[in-house]
Parts: structure tokens; C-alpha cells; sequence
């Protein structure tokens, strides 16, 4: 490779990281392809870290010892967090997206790349320390979400279903209880999808009751692994007490009012800027 300039190397790098969040790259790695010593690199991730670190941009961290090296892990900083979520409460506020039920359509938002990758680095940010092994979520409108969250934290996402299929081969079913409904639901995952002994993250679009956040953690069980953590876009204020403690919610819907149509959202408690 032709030799570079500093700054040349300097958006290589942020290039490479950016990229691959969550992957180990090694000094190694880096002195090889651009064809200077360790020190060299050593010193341009130093100053790449400091400034992400500034600029809000995310964490680029150095692992030390023979098998470490340079990582990136995403987040979104605090003015943009505050940003999105002042964004999304002022949309899903308007009257027109109350639906029969008290729900809300959001299917444009969450189907969105540019807000879904900005809410995948929200989550990122706030599990990427829990050393997940699998991004989980249950289908449909989940989906985006944990699938740009797998990204981030670099690692594979899973997709439990309500039905088997022929493709999925032998299977794993359990019945659960929604939380807010108390209907009886069905969630199937194939035996082949999870390492046992697996950290999961699960990652959904709505809470009312939790239930569905219990049935993953049973369903882990019948893998023996452990559900590390629980992320959702939106929670409902009511019922307060969840099916499940810990979790981590962006935001909260306090009342949806058909008669009057309108709708009060806001950002959740962690986010008390």
C-alpha cells in the first residue's frame, strides 16, 4: 500500500472503526495495512479517541494486553439524544396517528433508517457493557430496531416468531401471558438460532404489561441462557408495576385519549436532562 499522510491515515481509520462497530481490531492489523510502526498508530487512535470523545461521536477504547487492541463503540451524544427524543414526542403527539385501542402509529418512524440507526446507538450505548452474545426481538415491528442494535453491538440478531415454519427445523415453543391483555401467545424459536450458555439482549418497539419481555426471558431458559439486558422504545406509564424490573425504556406514553385526541409522550426518566 502507498505510504500515507498522517490525516490520510486519520480518515482510514475513522472509516475502518466506524464501520465495524464492536469488532477488536489489533495495532497489528492497522501497522500492516498502512506500513508504519505500532507506536505511529498507537498515537493517531489516541488522538481519533480524544476526539470522538469531544465531539460526542461515540468511544473508541484500547484494550490492552497480547489479544487486545483499538474498538469503537457507538452512542449518540447528549444534545442529539435530547434532539431525537424532543422529535419523536412532538410526532407521535399528533392526533392523527391515534388508532382504535389507544395505539399509535409509528410505523414510518420505525421504519426509518436515519432515527432507527440514531435510537440503535442510544441502545448501544447503554448495553454495549453487559457483553452481549445475540440481539433478540420478536417479530414484526421489532425488527428494525434490533436489527440495527445487532450492528452496533456487533453482534447476530435473533427473531422469535408466533408460528413454526418447515425452514426453521426442529423448534423450541412456550406458551406466555401478555401482560396488559392476559391472552395466551405462543413464541417459537428454532433449536439451531442460540448457543447455550448465550447472553441475550432483547430489543422491542412497545411495552404495555412486559409480557412479552417475560416470555423471552422464559424462552431463554430453554436454552440455558440468560437475558442481560431489556431495551424498548416506548413504555406505557400505566400499569406501572412490568411482568419484568429491569429494563431500559427511551420513552414514555402517559395517556392516549381518543374522545379528545391527544396524546401525552415524553421522554423517559433516564433522560432528565
Amino acid at each position: 500500500m502507498l505510504k500515507m499522510h498522517r490525516s490520510e491515515r486519520m480518515v482510514m481509520l475513522t472509516k475502518i472503526l466506524s464501520d465495524s462497530p464492536g469488532k477488536v481490531f489489533t495495532l497489528g492489523y492497522f501497522s500492516e495495512m498502512f506500513g508504519v510502526a505500532k507506536s505511529t498508530i498507537s498515537e493517531d487512535i489516541d488522538i481519533l479517541e480524544s476526539t470522538f470523545r469531544n465531539f460526542e461521536l461515540g468511544f473508541i477504547k484500547t484494550i490492552p494486553g497480547a489479544s487486545g487492541g483499538v474498538i469503537f463503540i457507538p452512542s449518540l451524544g447528549t444534545e442529539k439524544t435530547k434532539d431525537l427524543l424532543n422529535f419523536l414526542c412532538r410526532e407521535l403527539e399528533k392526533k392523527e396517528r391515534i388508532l382504535p385501542g389507544g395505539y399509535l402509529y409509528m410505523l414510518d418512524i420505525i421504519y426509518n433508517p436515519e432515527i432507527v440507526s440514531n435510537i440503535g446507538r442510544i441502545f448501544a450505548g447503554e448495553f454495549f457493557s453487559r457483553d452481549v452474545d445475540y440481539v433478540v426481538t420478536v417479530e414484526t415491528k421489532g425488527i428494525p430496531l434490533a436489527f440495527i442494535t445487532a450492528k452496533y453491538m456487533n453482534a447476530p440478531l435473533v427473531i422469535v416468531r408466533h408460528y413454526s415454519e418447515a425452514t426453521d427445523g426442529a423448534s423450541v415453543n412456550i406458551n406466555y401471558v401478555s401482560g396488559y391483555s392476559k391472552k395466551v401467545q405462543t413464541m417459537v424459536l428454532s433449536i439451531k438460532a442460540l448457543k447455550r450458555n448465550s447472553r441475550l439482549l432483547f430489543i422491542d418497539d412497545f411495552m404495555k404489561g412486559g409480557g412479552t419481555a417475560k416470555g423471552i426471558v422464559e424462552l431463554a431458559k430453554e436454552f440455558d441462557c440468560e437475558v442481560a439486558g431489556i431495551g424498548v422504545l416506548i413504555k406505557t406509564a400505566e400499569p406501572e408495576k412490568k411482568l419484568v424490573d429491569d429494563y431500559f425504556s427511551i420513552l414514555t406514553l402517559d395517556n392516549v385519549n381518543e374522545a379528545d385526541a391527544t396524546v401525552k409522550i415524553s421522554p423517559s426518566e433516564r433522560f432528565n436532562y
